[in-house]
């Protein structure tokens, strides 16, 4: 079956144009003009994914990402927005946002977006698989468990989102290896495309938050190298 996608856009003629160009990609795609119908379909049918313009009336687009995200519901969320400044695109990202497109926005690079957020969702399924390999990376006092989608910190769970899981389980399966924001992208995003680095630092910064939530006896750090992360075991 083909994957849904929502599209909570209220510009018309914006909506018909990604509506289209979706459905002739292959996807089953529903569309509403505002935020309350957005949150209201997702009580009846979940989708695959989501497209959410930022300024929409009723519910904003970050409106309805932090009552999803509040549910629980770890559906990936493509923001779109008119918005070019630094403060609005992480403010998506801290809501729980996957991630965002400023507009304007070419339909290929909409597309572009769209498959890989579903490709990862798709791992995601098929890693939960029963019969899965139960395989630990291990790193120090962290563990990572793919088949799961779980981490442990000296036995104790950190909970995170998938995007964070994805870039955390790159970082434990190349210790002390220096990764640029253009990389991190192509490895965990599935794609590189320049103005879009702030995307990697936000998910980088909360996972740090997670990660050295006592100052005093941090475990491990995501330090920056230059122009690039990597992930050092804390000093002893």
């Amino acid at each position: 079956m083909p994957s849904t996608i929502l599209v909570a856009e209220d510009q018309a003629d914006i909506r018909d144009l990604i509506v289209l160009n979706l459905q002739q990609a292959g996807y089953a795609v529903q569309a509403v003009a505002d935020g309350t119908a957005a949150l209201a379909s997702q009580a009846e049918r979940a989708s695959d994914l989501l497209l959410l313009d930022l300024m929409m009336p009723g519910l904003d687009g970050l409106e309805v990402c932090k009552a999803l995200r509040a549910r629980g519901r770890a559906t990936p969320i493509l923001m779109l927005t008119a918005k070019s400044t630094e403060l609005d695109r992480v403010l998506g990202l801290e809501l729980g946002a996957d991630d965002y497109l400023t507009k304007p926005f070419s339909m290929a690079e909409l597309l572009a977006r769209v498959k890989a957020l579903l490709r990862r969702a798709e791992l995601l399924r098929a890693a939960q698989a029963p019969g899965v390999s139960a395989a630990v990376v291990r790193n120090g006092e962290l563990e990572v468990e793919p088949a799961r989608r779980e981490v442990r910190v000296a036995g104790q769970t950190l909970e995170c989102t998938a995007l964070e899981f994805e870039l955390l389980l790159h970082f434990a399966q190349h210790p002390g290896r220096v990764f640029s924001r253009a990389q991190l992208l192509d490895a965990v995003w599935g794609y590189s495309h320049e103005g879009y680095e702030h995307t990697v630092t936000t998910h980088i910064n909360r996972l740090r938050a997670k990660l050295e939530q006592d100052p005093m006896q941090p475990r491990f750090i995501l330090t920056v190298r230059g122009a690039g992360y990597k992930m050092r075991d804390a000093p002893k």
